[in-house]
């Protein structure tokens, strides 16, 4: 479960294969902590391994949700958390669509994995999100690239709760060095600009999944 800021000292949510894994996570908490900028680890299924206390101050507001919780993992947080674009600015064309084309390369070279299909059978109970899935995706990626969808590198804006930030941008940074590619794992660094931007939507608003609106006609 998330940690709160101030807390002990978190351990990793997942446990490694070998006892040197483990230690290698539990230093590599500390090193997080250490870290300005939002930062957490995460595993295939994009489960939040390890996530420090900018990362929890930045998603400090969001309300309670039986499974999409940010601090549990990104991706249900991303595509079904009510108050995602509360704080992920421009949620839908910036970190939704994404995060579904991630997704779907995920679940293609690991379809057997019981979670990624969990969040398949999620999808596809919305018919909204399901069209944004089947038709609105291939579309869009055809429309910007392959490489729109890469989040390394990719400069996506935020609604940070601390008024020294509050709307602005973030460059995502995401790395596996050697010890957490083992373990299935890589570390996202939500890098805050100091440039500022206008909000995309008016703050506060809460948007469930079903209102993905980038969805075209099917082809």
């Amino acid at each position: 479960m998330a940690h709160q800021a101030g807390g002990p000292r978190p351990v990793p949510r997942s446990v490694p294969e070998t006892p040197e894994d483990q230690a290698y996570l539990e230093d590599y908490t500390a090193f997080l902590e250490a870290v300005p900028f939002p930062s957490f680890v995460v595993d295939r299924r994009w489960d939040v391994v390890l996530a420090n206390s900018a990362f929890r101050t930045l998603f400090a507001a969001v309300g309670p949700h039986p499974t999409a919780m940010p601090g549990e993992n990104f991706l249900r947080f991303v595509l079904f958390h009510p108050d995602a674009a509360t704080v992920l600015g421009d949620h839908e064309s910036s970190w939704c669509l994404p995060m579904l084309a991630q997704f779907a390369a995920a679940l293609e070279r690991h379809g057997h994995d019981h979670a990624l299909q969990s969040v398949r059978r999620d999808i596809a109970q919305d018919p909204i999100m399901e069209a944004a899935y089947r038709h609105g995706l291939p579309h869009w990626i055809r429309a910007v690239g392959a490489e729109a969808a890469e989040h390394d590198g990719a400069v996506r804006p935020l609604l940070h709760p601390d008024p020294r930030w509050g709307a602005t941008d973030c460059r995502i940074v995401v790395e596996a060095p050697r010890t957490l590619r083992r373990t299935g794992c890589a570390r996202w660094t939500l890098v805050l600009r100091e440039a500022r931007r206008a909000p995309a939507r008016v703050r506060g608003t809460r948007r469930a999944a079903s209102h993905l609106r980038v969805v075209p006609a099917a082809d």
